[in-house]
């Protein structure tokens, strides 16, 4: 250790506007009467996806000795809060991720995540953009609609979405080239979100915003599904990218408790055959789920990638006061 490494990562000024943003942020909610709340970092349950990976800790509570969960996400409160009859909600949350770090990425970060009851996924596209415009200060020369399958025919001439063993070896044999690692035993999915990241995320955004719809279903997380234009099943949810860098993900949110339930079960099942350990599902959202959510969407987006963005910063570092090589 150095004698500088107690010094924050951020410079003051970096700070005070950080706080500055944070202000247009609220102020952006606030003309929309949309809500703030807060909801606890530490749940019973944590994030069952496979893609991610939830730190916990043991406490002891009046039950005695349980097991809490960092929130990967405020989603799951944040529905019992829409169950209960809250209307349109936001929350500035500190959210926990374990082993995600990088130049874009730290294990404690800021997640702007907000909900809209009664939007359709086209409405809530529009808002997102409208609130990243408002926080850089500038109007988009362009918002671009790009499908996922378009996407990986243009950059990879593929179709994800072809369920055929030729496909999965071009897949595979595509990932290979950026992964320089034997990629034969890797599933549909871990090749495509590899390809996304090193292959296609770097060209999106430029000149613009780029919003990517119509991901396949198996990656609809709690997104409900649909069919397409060509009759393909696929997730009702969108990326928002600018820069290269990815920003948001939003969702029409499902709200049937028995598929919920039967995701989470497939989620853990998925896990276990990847080694990774369990995660304890959560079942006040399943409870909420059948008390009756409004139909809606929601949509969380990484505030501190924001800030690297409107400040021109190249690491999240730089965006915050301590990242969590600093702790």
């Amino acid at each position: 250790m150095s004698a500088d490494d107690w010094r924050p990562g951020a410079t003051m000024e970096v700070l005070r506007a950080r706080a500055g943003l944070m202000r247009r942020i609220r102020d952006f909610f606030e003309t929309r009467n949309v809500l703030e709340v807060e909801t606890p970092v530490l749940g019973h349950a944590g994030s069952s996806d496979v893609h991610l990976d939830s730190l916990s800790l043991m406490a002891r509570t009046m039950k005695g000795d349980e097991r809490l969960w960092l929130q990967t996400s405020p989603e799951y409160h944040m529905k019992r809060l829409l169950a209960a009859g809250s209307g349109p909600i936001f929350q500035l949350s500190r959210v926990f991720r374990d082993g995600e770090t990088g130049r874009r990425h730290n294990i404690e970060f800021t997640m702007l995540e907000w909900y809209r009851p009664g939007f359709a996924l086209e409405a809530l596209i529009e808002e997102v953009a409208r609130l990243i415009e408002t926080v850089l200060g500038c109007p988009f020369p362009a918002v671009r609609r790009r499908a996922y399958r378009e996407l990986f025919m243009t950059y990879l001439s593929v179709d994800p979405l072809l369920e055929t063993a030729d496909t999965l070896t071009m897949l595979r044999h595509q990932a290979a080239r950026y992964a320089g690692a034997d990629t034969a035993e890797w599933s549909r999915d871990d090749c495509c979100d590899l390809l996304m990241s090193m292959a296609i995320e770097p060209c999106l955004g430029r000149d613009g915003l780029d919003v990517v719809v119509d991901y396949p279903a198996s990656q609809a997380a709690l997104a409900r599904r649909r069919q397409d234009q060509d009759g393909a099943l696929v997730a009702s949810r969108f990326e928002v990218y600018l820069e290269g860098i990815e920003l948001a993900n939003g969702f029409d949110e499902l709200t049937d408790a028995d598929e919920q339930q039967a995701r989470f079960e497939a989620d853990n099942q998925q896990r276990l055959a990847l080694g990774k350990p369990l995660v304890d599902a959560d079942q006040t959202l399943i409870a909420a789920l059948r008390a009756g959510m409004p139909e809606g969407c929601g949509v969380a987006l990484g505030v501190d990638r924001l800030i690297m963005l409107a400040l021109e910063l190249e690491q999240i570092d730089s965006a915050m006061a301590f990242a969590t090589a600093r702790c």
